[in-house]
């Protein structure tokens, strides 16, 4: 076997090796600044709890609108005590919602929290999804002084996916559910988190639910549309009303969207748009045909209300940004879907990893800022709208020159095919 065959099967092994491990907390060497691994151990925690007095969407008829105890599963990574070992392992399902995996990070199941208080980040899954489904956000971001809980909607998730009227309706309120619950925790996890200072990450669905939490109201005409929440239920969403308007939270302070899906099909109008209140960091694709990246264009554009950012991944899809890498497991196809459940995951353009990077990097700035008041984070957003447009220009001593203008927190040749755009509140 000569050199170079030895070399390549050594590659393949390894990259094999790395998939089947179905790692959630890989850091590229060319990953942007702040998407480095933070200086706190990360723990890790499963909770439950439920919702009283919820309508029953599966159940509601012409007759009756019944009302449950909606029940929450939820992951809590948080910043644990110093010494604490890294690593864990998270049993769940692939996006059939049968197939067992395995995934693998850095948190430490049941740890010691460290001491101080932290602010919170809540993050929310599409539809379907799971809690694990941008567990990476969750490591990373605990791993930096942030609380972070990622919830399982249900009716919602890879196993119990249901009727989409429960999703159109309590997908905002699943959201500040969770901020109550963990502002009412009376235990060591509940002493470290500051949930009067939270943010709120959705993909897709929970994209569609952080802008409505934020103040975006919904349409009438998404209110009426009889594939959706039955009986005019969504109403409690609609802009203008005394129900959406209580939804609103003060505690919330900034909003990052995903994907978010609904501008697509009307479920938000200007006026609607106008009434997001929070700051605001968009991520999308390019090509996304799910939520279509027009629609999310006119969401960043129409939000007039408030400061806000759209990050665009120049030939991606509706994957983009938000979900761990693809894990071995959904590489085959699967008897219980009629795709591969890879494309659930995966990009046909961008590695996942290296957007996961890029995710983790300005997650971090855009919460440090809002959530902190560092100043010094606002530098990763104040960008040359095209990457390939940046100039780098270092002195010897690594000064910037006045023509300096490449992206803050990427090494040269590293941010090409990214867009960045900032709009104030009025604008």
């Amino acid at each position: 076997m000569n050199t170079l065959t030895t070399a390549t099967l050594a590659l393949a092994l390894g990259a094999g090796s790395v998939m089947a491990e179905n790692r959630i907390d890989t850091i590229r060497p060319d990953a942007p600044e702040r998407a480095a691994i933070g200086d706190f151990p990360v723990g890790v925690q499963e909770r439950s709890f439920t919702m009283p007095d919820r309508i029953d969407i599966l159940n509601v008829t012409e007759d009756t609108t019944p009302t449950y105890e909606r029940p929450l599963t939820v992951e809590i990574w948080y910043p644990a005590a110093p010494g604490t070992e890294p690593g864990t392992s998270y049993e769940t399902v692939i996006r059939d919602g049968q197939t067992p995996t395995t995934l693998h990070g850095r948190a430490a199941r049941d740890a010691a929290p460290a001491t101080g208080t932290f602010p919170l980040v809540v993050i929310s899954h599409g539809y379907p999804g799971n809690r694990f489904l941008m567990s990476h956000l969750g490591e990373n971001l605990a791993s930096k002084g942030y609380v972070t809980v990622s919830v399982d909607h249900t009716d919602s998730t890879y196993s119990d996916q249901a009727a989409f009227g429960s999703t159109l309706l309590n997908r905002p309120w699943d959201q500040r559910a969770v901020i109550d619950f963990m502002a009412g925790l009376d235990d060591p996890i509940g002493d470290i988190t500051d949930a009067t200072t939270t943010g709120v990450i959705g993909y897709s669905m929970g994209g569609y639910g952080a802008l409505i939490f934020g103040g975006a109201g919904v349409t009438q005409q998404a209110v009426d549309y009889t594939w959706g929440t039955p009986k005019g239920l969504l109403a409690a969403n609609m802009a203008g009303t005394d129900s959406h308007e209580s939804l609103i939270d003060e505690r919330v302070k900034a909003i990052i969207a995903i994907g978010p899906w609904g501008k697509n099909r009307a479920f938000w109008d200007e006026t609607g748009l106008a009434g997001l209140r929070k700051p605001t960091l968009i991520m999308a694709g390019s090509v996304d045909d799910v939520s279509s990246y027009p629609a999310m264009r006119q969401i960043f554009e129409q939000a007039t209300g408030t400061d806000r950012h759209l990050l665009t991944f120049i030939g991606a899809n509706h994957n983009a940004a938000a979900p761990i890498p693809a894990p071995a497991e959904s590489y085959q196809p699967s008897p219980h879907l009629d795709f591969i459940p890879f494309s659930h995951y995966a990009d046909a353009v961008w590695d996942t990893a290296r957007m996961n990077n890029i995710t983790q990097h300005f997650a971090t700035a855009f919460m440090d800022l809002h959530l902190r008041d560092d100043t010094e984070a606002a530098q990763f957003l104040d960008l040359v709208e095209y990457a390939e447009d940046g100039v780098h220009a270092l002195n010897d001593d690594g000064s910037p020159k006045p023509e300096h203008s490449h992206w803050a927190g990427f090494a040269p040749r590293t941010a090409a095919g990214l867009r960045f755009e900032t709009r104030a509140k009025g604008e």
